[in-house]
Protein backbone atom coordinates (compact mmCIF):
# COMPACT_ATOMS: atom_id res chain seq x y z
CA UNK A 1 0.00 0.00 0.00
CA UNK A 2 1.38 3.29 -1.22
CA UNK A 3 1.25 6.53 0.52
CA UNK A 4 0.01 9.43 -1.31
CA UNK A 5 2.65 12.40 -1.63
CA UNK A 6 1.90 15.08 1.36
CA UNK A 7 1.33 18.48 -0.14
CA UNK A 8 2.28 21.28 1.47
CA UNK A 9 0.05 24.01 2.17
CA UNK A 10 1.51 27.21 0.13
CA UNK A 11 3.34 29.81 2.08
CA UNK A 12 1.12 33.09 2.20
CA UNK A 13 2.63 35.73 0.71
CA UNK A 14 3.72 38.95 2.36
CA UNK A 15 0.95 41.58 2.59
CA UNK A 16 2.36 44.89 1.60
CA UNK A 17 1.56 47.70 4.24
CA UNK A 18 2.22 49.82 1.43
CA UNK A 19 -0.24 49.18 -0.38
CA UNK A 20 -3.16 48.74 1.68
CA UNK A 21 -2.20 51.59 3.54
CA UNK A 22 -1.90 53.74 0.62
CA UNK A 23 -5.73 52.50 -0.96
CA UNK A 24 -7.16 55.72 0.50
CA UNK A 25 -3.82 57.83 1.22
CA UNK A 26 -4.49 61.26 1.42
CA UNK A 27 -2.76 64.43 1.42
CA UNK A 28 -5.76 66.61 3.29
CA UNK A 29 -5.74 64.83 6.81
CA UNK A 30 -3.66 62.41 8.88
CA UNK A 31 -5.36 60.87 11.57
CA UNK A 32 -3.76 58.89 14.55
CA UNK A 33 -4.33 57.60 18.07
CA UNK A 34 -4.27 60.98 20.02
CA UNK A 35 -3.47 63.11 16.88
CA UNK A 36 -5.39 65.08 13.86
CA UNK A 37 -3.72 66.66 11.16
CA UNK A 38 -5.82 68.75 8.75
CA UNK A 39 -3.13 69.63 6.01
CA UNK A 40 -0.36 69.50 8.33
CA UNK A 41 -1.60 71.70 10.79
CA UNK A 42 -2.49 69.79 14.48
CA UNK A 43 -6.42 70.36 14.65
CA UNK A 44 -5.87 71.70 18.57
CA UNK A 45 -3.84 74.50 16.99
CA UNK A 46 -6.36 75.57 14.74
CA UNK A 47 -9.29 75.36 17.03
CA UNK A 48 -9.97 79.29 17.88
CA UNK A 49 -7.38 80.56 15.80
CA UNK A 50 -8.80 80.11 12.10
CA UNK A 51 -12.14 81.13 10.97
CA UNK A 52 -14.18 78.69 8.65
CA UNK A 53 -13.66 80.10 5.56
CA UNK A 54 -9.93 80.24 6.50
CA UNK A 55 -10.37 76.07 7.17
CA UNK A 56 -12.12 75.78 4.00
CA UNK A 57 -9.38 77.44 2.49
CA UNK A 58 -6.51 75.67 3.94
CA UNK A 59 -8.55 71.97 3.55
CA UNK A 60 -8.85 72.70 -0.55
CA UNK A 61 -6.30 74.43 -1.16
CA UNK A 62 -3.21 73.41 0.90
CA UNK A 63 -2.31 76.43 2.87
CA UNK A 64 -3.84 78.80 5.10
CA UNK A 65 -4.99 82.30 2.78
CA UNK A 66 -4.01 85.57 2.96
CA UNK A 67 -6.15 88.09 4.58
CA UNK A 68 -7.16 89.27 1.15
CA UNK A 69 -8.32 85.44 -0.56
CA UNK A 70 -10.26 85.05 3.23
CA UNK A 71 -11.78 88.07 2.83
CA UNK A 72 -12.94 87.26 -0.50
CA UNK A 73 -13.73 84.09 -0.50
CA UNK A 74 -16.26 84.83 2.89
CA UNK A 75 -17.77 87.34 1.36
CA UNK A 76 -18.88 84.97 -1.98
CA UNK A 77 -19.97 82.27 0.90
CA UNK A 78 -22.07 85.06 2.95
CA UNK A 79 -23.64 86.48 -0.79
CA UNK A 80 -24.93 83.31 -1.93
CA UNK A 81 -26.28 81.49 1.37
CA UNK A 82 -29.76 82.27 0.39
CA UNK A 83 -32.64 83.14 -2.14
CA UNK A 84 -35.80 82.48 -0.35
CA UNK A 85 -38.05 79.43 -0.27
CA UNK A 86 -39.20 80.05 -3.50
CA UNK A 87 -35.54 78.59 -4.88
CA UNK A 88 -36.61 75.17 -5.99
CA UNK A 89 -33.40 73.67 -3.49
CA UNK A 90 -34.88 75.34 -0.70
CA UNK A 91 -38.47 74.60 -1.29
CA UNK A 92 -37.64 70.76 -1.68
CA UNK A 93 -35.68 70.79 1.51
CA UNK A 94 -38.89 72.78 3.94
CA UNK A 95 -41.26 69.99 1.94
CA UNK A 96 -38.83 66.92 2.55
CA UNK A 97 -38.71 68.49 6.58
CA UNK A 98 -42.30 67.89 7.04
CA UNK A 99 -42.29 64.81 6.07
CA UNK A 100 -40.78 62.96 8.82
CA UNK A 101 -37.55 62.29 7.65
CA UNK A 102 -34.21 63.22 9.41
CA UNK A 103 -32.58 66.74 9.25
CA UNK A 104 -29.87 65.33 7.27
CA UNK A 105 -31.93 63.95 4.75
CA UNK A 106 -34.00 67.23 4.24
CA UNK A 107 -31.35 69.02 3.72
CA UNK A 108 -29.45 66.31 1.02
CA UNK A 109 -32.85 66.69 -0.67
CA UNK A 110 -32.54 70.59 -1.11
CA UNK A 111 -28.71 70.56 -2.00
CA UNK A 112 -29.05 67.06 -4.39
CA UNK A 113 -31.27 69.89 -6.17
CA UNK A 114 -28.51 71.82 -7.10
CA UNK A 115 -27.78 70.68 -10.85
CA UNK A 116 -26.89 72.51 -14.33
CA UNK A 117 -29.80 74.90 -13.98
CA UNK A 118 -30.49 75.78 -10.95
CA UNK A 119 -27.06 75.88 -9.05
CA UNK A 120 -24.70 75.65 -11.96
CA UNK A 121 -24.77 79.15 -13.49
CA UNK A 122 -21.58 80.20 -11.56
CA UNK A 123 -19.72 77.04 -12.16
CA UNK A 124 -21.01 77.91 -16.78
CA UNK A 125 -19.69 81.60 -15.98
CA UNK A 126 -16.76 80.87 -15.16
CA UNK A 127 -15.40 78.07 -17.96
CA UNK A 128 -16.59 81.60 -19.85
CA UNK A 129 -14.40 84.13 -18.36
CA UNK A 130 -11.47 81.58 -18.82
CA UNK A 131 -12.56 81.81 -22.60
CA UNK A 132 -12.64 85.45 -22.66
CA UNK A 133 -9.29 85.76 -20.58
CA UNK A 134 -7.77 82.88 -23.20
CA UNK A 135 -8.36 85.66 -26.27
CA UNK A 136 -12.56 85.03 -26.87
CA UNK A 137 -14.47 87.97 -27.84
CA UNK A 138 -17.35 88.92 -25.35
CA UNK A 139 -19.55 89.57 -28.37
CA UNK A 140 -18.86 86.59 -29.61
CA UNK A 141 -19.67 84.36 -26.66
CA UNK A 142 -22.82 86.38 -26.25
CA UNK A 143 -23.75 85.40 -30.46
CA UNK A 144 -23.23 81.91 -29.58
CA UNK A 145 -25.80 82.29 -26.56
CA UNK A 146 -28.11 84.12 -28.51
CA UNK A 147 -28.28 81.91 -31.70
CA UNK A 148 -28.83 79.11 -28.81
CA UNK A 149 -31.54 81.33 -27.52
CA UNK A 150 -29.96 80.41 -24.34
CA UNK A 151 -29.17 82.90 -21.48
CA UNK A 152 -25.58 83.92 -20.50
CA UNK A 153 -24.80 82.30 -17.52
CA UNK A 154 -23.98 85.19 -14.35
CA UNK A 155 -25.67 87.67 -15.65
CA UNK A 156 -29.95 88.93 -15.43
CA UNK A 157 -32.13 87.95 -12.42
CA UNK A 158 -35.94 86.96 -12.52
CA UNK A 159 -36.32 88.84 -9.71
CA UNK A 160 -33.70 92.21 -9.26
CA UNK A 161 -33.64 94.29 -11.51
CA UNK A 162 -29.84 95.02 -10.59
CA UNK A 163 -29.01 91.79 -8.14
CA UNK A 164 -28.12 94.03 -4.67
CA UNK A 165 -24.73 91.61 -4.18
CA UNK A 166 -23.30 92.28 -7.31
CA UNK A 167 -21.77 95.84 -6.44
CA UNK A 168 -20.43 95.05 -3.05
CA UNK A 169 -19.03 91.94 -3.92
CA UNK A 170 -17.49 93.77 -7.20
CA UNK A 171 -16.18 96.48 -4.70
CA UNK A 172 -14.49 94.02 -2.73
CA UNK A 173 -12.78 92.38 -6.00
CA UNK A 174 -11.47 95.88 -7.16
CA UNK A 175 -9.80 96.73 -3.66
CA UNK A 176 -7.99 93.46 -3.96
CA UNK A 177 -6.99 94.32 -7.53
CA UNK A 178 -5.96 97.56 -6.51
CA UNK A 179 -3.97 96.21 -3.65
CA UNK A 180 -1.76 93.80 -6.16
CA UNK A 181 -3.81 91.06 -4.23
CA UNK A 182 -5.35 89.17 -7.15
CA UNK A 183 -4.89 89.65 -10.56
CA UNK A 184 -8.23 91.19 -11.83
CA UNK A 185 -8.50 89.41 -15.35
CA UNK A 186 -10.99 87.72 -14.25
CA UNK A 187 -12.95 90.88 -13.44
CA UNK A 188 -11.88 92.73 -16.57
CA UNK A 189 -13.65 89.91 -18.66
CA UNK A 190 -16.58 90.06 -16.59
CA UNK A 191 -17.17 93.50 -16.63
CA UNK A 192 -16.50 93.27 -20.64
CA UNK A 193 -19.07 90.62 -21.07
CA UNK A 194 -21.56 92.69 -18.81
CA UNK A 195 -20.95 95.60 -21.35
CA UNK A 196 -21.03 93.97 -24.48
CA UNK A 197 -24.44 92.28 -23.24
CA UNK A 198 -26.15 96.13 -22.63
CA UNK A 199 -25.19 97.04 -25.92
CA UNK A 200 -28.42 97.67 -28.13
CA UNK A 201 -30.48 97.52 -25.37
CA UNK A 202 -32.51 100.00 -23.50
CA UNK A 203 -32.48 98.28 -20.08
CA UNK A 204 -29.08 96.23 -18.99
CA UNK A 205 -28.41 93.15 -18.13
CA UNK A 206 -26.55 93.22 -15.37
CA UNK A 207 -24.61 90.63 -13.29
CA UNK A 208 -26.06 88.56 -10.78
CA UNK A 209 -24.52 86.33 -7.80
CA UNK A 210 -22.94 83.46 -10.02
CA UNK A 211 -21.25 86.23 -12.64
CA UNK A 212 -20.22 88.14 -8.82
CA UNK A 213 -18.93 85.12 -7.57
CA UNK A 214 -17.65 83.48 -10.42
CA UNK A 215 -15.35 86.46 -10.80
CA UNK A 216 -14.14 85.95 -7.09
CA UNK A 217 -13.66 82.00 -7.30
CA UNK A 218 -11.58 82.58 -11.00
CA UNK A 219 -9.68 85.50 -9.15
CA UNK A 220 -8.67 83.24 -6.42
CA UNK A 221 -7.38 80.55 -8.99
CA UNK A 222 -10.22 77.78 -7.88
CA UNK A 223 -11.33 75.25 -11.10
CA UNK A 224 -14.68 76.12 -12.10
CA UNK A 225 -16.44 72.79 -10.96
CA UNK A 226 -14.68 73.63 -7.46
CA UNK A 227 -16.71 76.99 -7.75
CA UNK A 228 -19.49 74.81 -8.00
CA UNK A 229 -18.68 73.19 -4.63
CA UNK A 230 -18.20 76.43 -3.03
CA UNK A 231 -21.58 77.61 -3.70
CA UNK A 232 -23.10 74.24 -3.03
CA UNK A 233 -21.58 74.79 0.50
CA UNK A 234 -22.72 78.07 0.70
CA UNK A 235 -25.92 77.85 0.05
CA UNK A 236 -26.30 74.25 1.97
CA UNK A 237 -26.39 76.81 4.87
CA UNK A 238 -29.37 78.60 3.96
CA UNK A 239 -31.35 74.68 3.31
CA UNK A 240 -30.21 73.93 7.03
CA UNK A 241 -32.16 77.08 7.79
CA UNK A 242 -35.11 76.71 5.98
CA UNK A 243 -35.15 72.98 7.04
CA UNK A 244 -34.83 73.77 10.67
CA UNK A 245 -37.68 75.93 10.28
CA UNK A 246 -39.51 73.85 9.30
CA UNK A 247 -39.16 71.45 11.90
CA UNK A 248 -39.85 73.95 14.76
CA UNK A 249 -43.17 75.11 12.32
CA UNK A 250 -44.30 71.11 13.16
CA UNK A 251 -46.21 71.17 9.95
CA UNK A 252 -46.96 68.07 8.24
CA UNK A 253 -46.81 66.97 4.79
CA UNK A 254 -47.06 70.36 3.32
CA UNK A 255 -46.99 70.30 -0.56
CA UNK A 256 -45.85 72.73 -3.12
CA UNK A 257 -49.48 74.39 -3.05
CA UNK A 258 -51.26 75.28 0.25
CA UNK A 259 -54.58 73.38 0.88
CA UNK A 260 -57.23 73.74 -0.70
CA UNK A 261 -55.58 74.25 -3.57
CA UNK A 262 -54.84 71.62 -6.03
CA UNK A 263 -52.57 71.59 -9.27
CA UNK A 264 -54.25 72.05 -12.33
CA UNK A 265 -55.44 69.73 -14.69
CA UNK A 266 -55.40 69.09 -18.56
CA UNK A 267 -55.73 65.43 -19.70
CA UNK A 268 -58.45 64.14 -20.50
CA UNK A 269 -62.20 64.99 -19.69
CA UNK A 270 -63.54 62.43 -17.17
CA UNK A 271 -65.31 59.45 -19.19
CA UNK A 272 -66.51 55.94 -17.88
CA UNK A 273 -64.37 52.48 -18.69
CA UNK A 274 -66.62 50.73 -21.78
CA UNK A 275 -67.73 47.38 -20.90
Amino acid sequence: MTSEPTTMPATPRPIDEAKVTGWWSTAVSRIRPGEILLRGYPVEQLIGRTGFAEQIWLMLRGELPTPTQCRLLEAALVAAVDHGPQAPSIAAARMAATCGVGLNSAVATGAGLLGDTHGGAGQQCMEILARIINGAEPRDVIAEFRQRKAYVPGFGHRFHPRDPRRDPLLALVREAVDAGEVPGHALAAGLALEAALAEGRTKPVPMNIDGATAIIYAELGFPAELGRGLFVLSRSVGILAHAWEEYEGGARIKGPLPTPLLAGYHGTPPRDVER
